[in-house]
């Protein structure tokens, strides 16, 4: 397969095309954006300083909600959060129902160790195995969601997105924190004030795609309709400051070591968390014929902030069958 010379985008990522030394035109696209992005970090990095400056204690008894996974990055963020800016924090974990021990581990380890509560959603196996069945059968989602995530983890984020920003509005809390690594999102969305009409109809097109019977049944881990008005003064700004903070992933690893994270054994190369993620990375493979983490991974590597032979190798090593084959197991696709 042809991958783009600079980056790790493959030939058959949607729209790709190829200069003349097999740089893609994504990457050629971002020059500029790459050029200023140290200006923009520094500016990004005073903006959340002055932010948080102004709001914190602002909420009656959190200043921010973190989604939590356990993951490195999202702990990374957790630890920053605390230890940098002092901050009331509420970690919530949305349990899939395939969270690993080792991920288990950590979350319990980080939070008691950095003096974070912690809330835990577990909707039941039930719901959860409906809504992952649906999405491991289908892309139910627009194509533009799908260039980035796979049907699977965007029907399991929507949920936890749509959680933090509900919990965020009952509670009165200032900011809504997200783990994405440099690659996930851009640094233009890092510091955001959340919108209630998009908001609203982002949630809107999200349960829409899932449809029929697992839609009811996941609308009680989302925002009440009636909150987009009775609670518009409230909504949080969204941060993911990993989009600004320098980040190396074997130095995010070593920091860790002093919050007692430890890298997990029992998950794919992709996941620190989730005991599903390999399997959803084979059902878009097979569908869309790009891997659902190669945007991430690519924007990592024209960053810097990734070797391309380690994003290479990221994604295109051989996937764990034994992982593929315990999720399709526990839900009973053959």
């Amino acid at each position: 397969m042809k991958l783009c010379t600079r980056c790790i985008l493959p030939e058959t990522f949607p729209k790709i095309k190829f200069d003349e030394n097999g740089v893609c035109n994504y990457c050629l696209r971002e020059e500029k954006i790459l050029a200023d992005a140290p200006a923009q970090k520094g500016k990004y990095l005073r903006k959340l300083d002055e932010l948080i400056d102004g709001l914190r204690g602002s909420g009656p008894v959190y200043d921010a909600i973190m989604a939590y996974s356990g993951g490195k990055d999202s702990s990374y963020t957790l630890k920053l959060l605390r230890e940098r800016y002092n901050l009331r924090i509420l970690a919530l974990t949305f349990d899939n129902h395939f969270v690993s021990d080792a991920a288990w581990s950590n979350i319990k380890m980080v939070t008691d160790t950095l003096n974070v509560d912690l809330m835990t959603v577990r909707p039941p196996w039930s719901t959860m195995k409906s809504l992952f069945t649906v999405t491991a059968r289908e892309d139910i989602f627009p194509a533009p969601t799908l260039i980035r995530a796979s049907s699977i983890c965007t029907a399991c984020i929507g949920m936890v997105k749509g959680l933090v920003l509900r919990t965020a509005l009952e509670v009165s809390i200032p900011f809504a924190a997200f783990g994405w690594s440099p690659g996930q999102a851009p640094i233009q969305s890092a510091i955001m004030k959340t919108n209630p009409e998009m908001a609203r109809q982002n949630q809107k097109v999200w349960k829409t795609a899932i449809d029929g019977k697992v839609a009811a049944d996941v609308s009680r881990y989302i925002v009440p309709e009636e909150y987009f008005t009775s609670y518009s003064n409230r909504f949080p700004y969204n941060i993911h400051p990993l989009a600004f903070f320098d980040y190396d992933e074997e130095k995010v690893k070593s920091e860790l070591e002093s919050i007692k994270w430890r890298s997990p054994l029992d998950t794919d190369s992709n996941s620190s968390n989730c005991l599903l993620n390999a399997y959803a990375n084979r059902c878009h493979l097979e569908r869309q014929r790009f891997h659902p983490y190669v945007w991430e991974i690519a924007n990592m590597v024209r960053q810097g902030v990734m070797q391309r032979r380690e994003g290479i190798e990221k994604i295109y090593a051989d996937q764990d069958q034994k992982m593929v084959d315990y999720a399709r197991t526990r839900l009973e696709i053959q």
